[in-house]
């Protein structure tokens, strides 16, 4: 017998090798009991609401609005049971910043990922959130996050894990905007010819209450009209922040507007930006800050301002001439009473169109120090140009002269499966012209719409360049948050003007932030890079609701080859519903 042979049949590393095992066991134990599915069940229904205290119809989630508020730790099963109640259309939910890695189909993007849930049918969500970090969720299907379909996500750190931050509470703040004209009739004058604007908000609205006609007076301190502010109905009144003396609060901020860009600010108290979209950053403080649609942010707050007061909590519209009041509420240190006024002003916003003031606050968001570097290189690039356009009359967005329009049969059953006609397969422009005049209206405003997508090899790395422009009216070029689907990307950087080659030599590839949400300036260029490495279709769009209810976004896909068994409910519909329904073992 050899050596070997001996030692492998010794009792002692019989022992040994049966302590291996058993440790091995234990680890994997410990993982699948701190790991858990969530379960929720969920109906989606119109109710009457009183979000800034007058009466509407809004779009809610067992009865509220908004929506429950999910919480989990990393690494946690979330399982949704949703159950439309709408009487008349369907409805999707999209789990904002939640990577879907694996579950492609439960992005909640209808005629991407999924057919869109019918009345009174049941789709089962189920996915793994895989990071911590300040996220949401919000309706996918026409604009019914506009009608109040939202509501937060928070993600913990898994179990035994810390965050690089210390913080003695936490504080949620859910930022949305609200009109009183219903979305149908919204959409219906965005469809229309000549072409209806929905307006400015009448309310900003804090973890979904505001106060119409109210706060307006608010705003030049006259305190009866802010005691009418302070007043109201349960669904209305403003949610009051408690806080107690000399502690550290976690603020997770979150934007799930429809139009509005805006300026947070909290009276007298410094703010440290600790995280972005799920991302940790070099901690950096501010007196306010921009917050985006799609964005989100974690900052911390020190209360060591005078005890025996209260302070005002704002937020303003930013990037369009404000003709909706701030959004107020109350920082109520303890013991004070909820319902002392603060006696300081109100915290002063920036002017609306300060973007020097924004650009600041954006170029120091960076990374924090250790997290991942973006590749070095770049295997595709892709150009591209937000322009507004028309089309046989009717006023569009449109990328690189392309207004999406999306299929009836959702793009990942029909890559999947090979479906001819279900799409358009002319892959869209990856450029625009050298001669196009940024600065100016197009010279010919005329686009087309289009259903093609960019396809990109699996593990590829991919360079973005979003390119802003002047709008159909001239001198008007206007503020784009971007969101993508399915990815974090690095933020290479942001420039003045027409994009050129000597631009990249302003590129960081030091320390660049994640994010999965991102801002482009007026007349402006922004640069970011990300590795598709998730098998999947995935929508990239603005997230103002209009624009993308105008055609401004694009579809990426990759890996679809690598995706091994898509649920029959994400595909019943379209082409692909009638394959299922001839060839149900398909």
């Amino acid at each position: 017998m050899s050596p070997l042979s001996f030692f492998l049949v010794h009792p002692c590393f019989k022992a040994l090798r049966s302590l291996l095992i058993l440790c091995c066991f234990s680890v994997l134990i410990q993982f699948t009991l701190a790991s858990k599915a969530r379960h929720f069940k969920w109906e989606v229904g119109y109710l009457f609401w009183s979000p800034d205290c007058v009466e509407n119809v809004v779009m809610g989630i067992n009865g509220q609005f908004p929506g429950p508020t999910i919480r989990a730790k990393a690494g946690d099963t979330i399982v949704v049971e949703l159950t439309n109640k709408l009487h008349t259309e369907g409805v999707v939910i999209h789990w904002h910043g939640i990577r879907q890695l694996g579950t492609p189909w439960a992005d909640g993007t209808a005629s991407i990922s999924q057919c869109v849930i019918n009345p009174e049918e049941t789709f089962v969500y189920r996915f793994k959130v895989d990071k911590a970090g300040t996220y949401f969720y919000h309706g996918h299907y026409g604009m019914q996050r506009s009608a109040g379909l939202y509501g937060s996500l928070i993600v913990d750190v898994a179990e035994g894990e810390k965050e690089p931050f210390h913080y003695d509470g936490e504080i949620n703040l859910l930022l949305s905007d609200w009109w009183h004209q219903s979305v149908h009739d919204q959409e219906v004058g965005l469809s229309s010819n000549p072409f209806r604007w929905i307006g400015e908000p009448q309310s900003l609205l804090i973890n979904g209450r505001g106060q119409f006609n109210c706060s307006l007076a608010a705003h030049f301190s006259n305190s009866s009209s802010i005691q009418c502010k302070i007043r109201g109905n349960a669904q209305c009144a403003p949610p009051r922040l408690h806080v107690l003396p000399n502690k550290t609060y976690r603020l997770r901020v979150a934007s799930t507007t429809s139009l509005a860009s805006l300026n947070l600010a909290v009276g007298d108290h410094k703010m440290v930006v600790v995280e972005a979209d799920g991302n940790y950053l070099q901690p950096f403080a501010v007196n306010d800050m921009d917050i985006y649609s799609g964005e989100t942010y974690s900052v911390l707050i020190t209360t060591d301002q005078n005890p025996s007061m209260n302070y005002w909590v704002s937020v303003s519209v930013r990037g369009r001439h404000p003709q909706t009041p701030p959004g107020l509420t109350i920082l109520n240190y303890h013991p004070n009473s909820p319902s002392k006024l603060p006696t300081s002003p109100l915290p002063v916003s920036p002017r609306w169109d300060d973007y020097v003031h924004s650009k600041s606050f954006t170029n120091k968001i960076l990374a924090l120090q250790g997290s991942p570097r973006p590749p070095v290189h770049y295997n595709r690039q892709v150009f591209l140009l937000n322009t507004q356009n028309k089309i046989n009359g009717y006023t569009k967005w449109s990328i690189n002269n392309i207004s999406l329009v999306l299929p009836a049969t959702p793009y990942l059953g029909s890559i999947k499966f090979g479906l001819k006609g279900a799409f358009d397969h002319k892959s869209p422009p990856e450029n625009f012209s050298n001669h196009y005049d940024v600065m100016r209206p197009p010279i010919n405003p005329n686009s087309t719409h289009g259903s093609g997508i960019y396809k990109f090899n699996f593990n590829s790395t991919v360079d973005v360049i979003l390119q802003n422009a002047n709008a159909l009216s001239e001198n008007v070029s206007e503020i784009h948050p971007w969101h993508l689907h399915g990815h974090d990307f690095w933020v290479l950087g942001y420039g003045e003007g027409k994009f050129s080659e000597k631009d990249v030599k302003k590129f960081n590839l030091k320390n660049p932030p994640l994010r999965n949400s991102v801002v482009i300036f007026p007349y402006g260029w922004t640069a970011i890079r990300f590795v598709a490495d998730n098998p999947g279709v995935w929508a990239f769009h603005c997230h103002i609701e209009p624009h993308l209810h105008m055609g401004m976004g694009v579809v990426f896909s990759e890996g679809i080859e690598r995706i091994k068994k898509i649920p029959n409910e994400a595909l019943g519909c379209g082409l692909t519903g009638k394959m299922l329904m001839n060839n149900p073992h398909t």
